[in-house]
């Protein structure tokens, strides 16, 4: 299955390739002003939509390993080359992997936002909910776009009408609400530990972009990250919480600006 994604490209040859991606129940749609400012910077940017989410159908099993793969083909298809690789929440855990198993070669830098990559890491409480089964469909039933728009106001007070529009698209059907499910319940984190020190073995620069009010990824990650990185910068926006691309895009898109100028 082919991607769907979306691209911005500068005025001339691009100084690299950022690519972007999101999280749950996110698309490519929240990191529309990270698009725009990183081509007005000189940068050529792409953002998918992972299986599932916005306008990729579904392609069941939709498990954490099929989404690395997923990721994997599209970056062969649209032959990125090195690229920065920005990701958030459930990207971060899909994205990294591909990093860490592509290699250092693969990717320039990475800008990592309210997310872990942790073998002992905790799911949250919503999280917890969709991996039992019975409870994470009946909790995933009220994801349906009809109440969908009032469930991500209330941890989201930013978000636009036009991103609860696109994000309702990967949840429209059964079909897609039983994927989202089957990703998380292949969300063992024991899965990490192969990947221990291999993160930090990238050996690349690292924004740390974070919400300072996250409350499913709270900023004890981004230090966490900070301690075992190399070479990272850590960003934390005051006032905002989980879904900092849609709560404060314009900030988040020019941390994500500066950061891309260290790499020129």
């Amino acid at each position: 299955m082919s991607l769907v994604f979306r691209e911005t490209r500068p005025e001339g040859e691009a100084r690299g390739t950022l690519l972007c991606v999101h999280g749950f129940p996110e698309s490519s749609h929240m990191f529309g002003a990270v698009l725009e400012a990183a081509a007005a910077a000189g940068w050529h940017a792409v953002a998918p939509d992972l299986p599932g989410s916005g306008d990729t159908p579904p392609d069941r099993p939709q498990t954490w390993e099929r989404q690395v793969e997923a990721l994997g083909r599209f970056v062969e298809e649209q032959d990125l080359g090195p690229v920065v690789l920005c990701v958030h929440d459930w990207g971060a855990l899909i994205g990294l992997r591909w990093a860490c198993d592509a290699g250092p070669a693969a990717v320039r830098a990475l800008v990592i936002s309210d997310s872990g990559f942790f073998p002992d890491g905790k799911w949250h409480g919503m999280a917890k909910a969709f991996r039992t089964p019975g409870e994470g469909e009946q909790l995933m039933a009220g994801f349906a776009p009809e109440q969908l728009g009032a469930l991500l106001r209330g941890v989201s007070p930013g978000m636009s009408d036009a991103a609860i529009a696109h994000y309702a698209r990967g949840l429209e059907t059964e079909e897609h609400r039983l994927g989202h499910l089957e990703q998380y319940r292949s969300g063992d984190f024991e899965k990490l530990e192969p990947y221990e020190g291999r993160l930090a073995a990238l050996g690349v620069p690292v924004l740390l972009l974070w919400g300072a009010d996250d409350q499913f990824a709270p900023v004890a990650g981004a230090h966490r990250f900070a301690r075992e990185l190399p070479d990272t910068e850590l960003v934390v926006l005051e006032g905002v919480g989980h879904f900092v691309f849609d709560d404060a895009p314009e900030e988040a898109a020019a941390a994500v600006v500066r950061f891309l100028g260290r790499l020129a």
